[in-house]
């Protein structure tokens, strides 16, 4: 088993063979790609070595502390978060081979088509199409909804519905859909922010080969879940230090200006920090439980704090500024390839966080989730469960 003392030496041995002050960026990614330090859980030959999850921390300290480049996880976080897991799950050996080593490094992006406008929160709904021709092939027809990083994406992740005459957690099937493919139109959702990191996917005649599917014909959702439960993870327990994320700018802001300080505020801020020191230190024990096994139904519990505590914390930002709190700097559309939830004004951060309890799963969504799969509470009455999708009404 490798163990610390070894992953730190390799560690080393990678920064004295590609010294980062001297390394090409994407030089130096591949190198570690390839020593098996990219994410050390993984498989040897898949950018890891086998290695307790637990152990990635080794290697991230070591080479954080000599200023190696990383990868950007903001901007590929899709495909790290839940394109790679899912692959690593479900694929075929060829599908690893050619998907993650590209996802790791960053020059692959990839976006997640399985939100629709007619399904809402219920995904097991969806009406996109996949039908297999004569050649073995599928083509797919439908629309998909809130894809985030779809304009800059080459890879998307996608369910479709491949068997209309069972019911509808049984006929779909997960693919992989090249965003470069004819009949694959992207166009830009303008938010509150007055940016356009969503967006709508058009799929028209979209041929995709059947060496794209990941798991079994109907087996979708399955793999899906799969997907979403790592989602949640990578949303609701990031790793962030104490202040870190929403509640930094407010604590910041309370320092420096002591101009805005009421009692009332003082009160809200307190039981906010207190909130989110909990939420982090939770975060951290989901992470550790992780090393035992696939994230499970607790990912839901942290993605609804994440949700809620970002929109109370954002909202006490702008409170606290009064007047101030109303200013925006730039309301022009954008495409962005990343969003900053911390890194601008405090308006910004109060509009942007409303779609926190709407992305990666509603917040309505995951209270059934916890109550049902964590808690063990009765399963809402669903009538919907043993008849046919084509039966459904819609």
């Amino acid at each position: 088993m490798t163990d610390a003392a070894e992953l730190r030496d390799r560690a080393r041995e990678l920064l004295a063979a590609h010294p980062p002050a001297t390394t090409d960026s994407m030089d130096f990614l591949r190198a570690r790609f390839d020593a098996g330090l990219a994410w050390v859980h993984y498989p040897e030959g898949l950018g890891g070595l086998g290695a307790a999850r637990s152990l990635q921390t080794v290697v991230d300290t070591e080479l954080e502390a000599a200023g190696a480049p990383g990868n950007d996880p903001r901007r590929i976080g899709i495909g790290l978060g839940m394109a790679a897991p899912t692959i690593l799950q479900y694929g075929t050996q060829e599908q690893k081979e050619r998907y993650l080593r590209p996802l790791w490094l960053g020059e692959e992006v990839w976006c997640q088509l399985f939100s629709e406008p007619g399904a809402g929160s219920d995904l097991a709904a969806l009406a996109t199409r996949a039908v297999r021709d004569d050649k073995g092939d599928w083509v797919v027809n439908g629309q998909k909804v809130w894809t985030s990083s779809a304009h800059s994406a080459r890879w998307a992740i996608l369910i479709a519905r491949t068997d209309p005459d069972v019911p509808k957690h049984q006929g779909i099937t997960y693919f992989i859909c090249d965003m470069t493919d004819p009949g694959v139109e992207v166009r830009p959702l303008r938010q509150i922010t007055g940016e356009a990191e969503f967006n709508e996917v058009f799929l028209t005649d979209v041929r995709i080969p059947d060496s794209r599917r990941l798991g079994g014909i109907g087996d979708g959702w399955r793999v899906a879940q799969t997907t979403l439960m790592n989602e949640r993870v990578s949303i609701g327990g990031m790793r962030i230090p104490r202040e870190g994320g929403m509640i930094g700018p407010v604590v910041k802001t309370w320092r420096e200006r002591p101009d805005l300080r009421t009692h009332y505020a003082h009160q809200r801020l307190l039981t906010l920090w207190v909130e989110a020191e909990v939420a982090r230190l939770t975060s951290e024990r989901l992470r550790q439980q992780l090393v035992a096994g696939q994230p499970g139904p607790e990912g839901s519990g942290m993605k609804l704090a994440f949700a809620r505590l970002n929109q109370e914390i954002s909202g006490l930002g702008v409170e606290l500024l009064g007047e101030e709190g109303l200013l925006y700097d730039d309301w022009t559309m954008r495409r962005p390839q990343l969003v900053d939830f911390t890194g601008r004004e405090a308006g910004y951060r109060y509009l942007r966080s409303k779609g926190n309890s709407i992305e990666g799963g509603t917040s309505e969504i995951l209270l059934n989730i916890v109550a049902e799969r964590v808690l063990g509470l009765p399963a809402e009455p669903r009538t919907d469960k043993d008849v046919a999708w084509k039966d459904l009404a819609r």
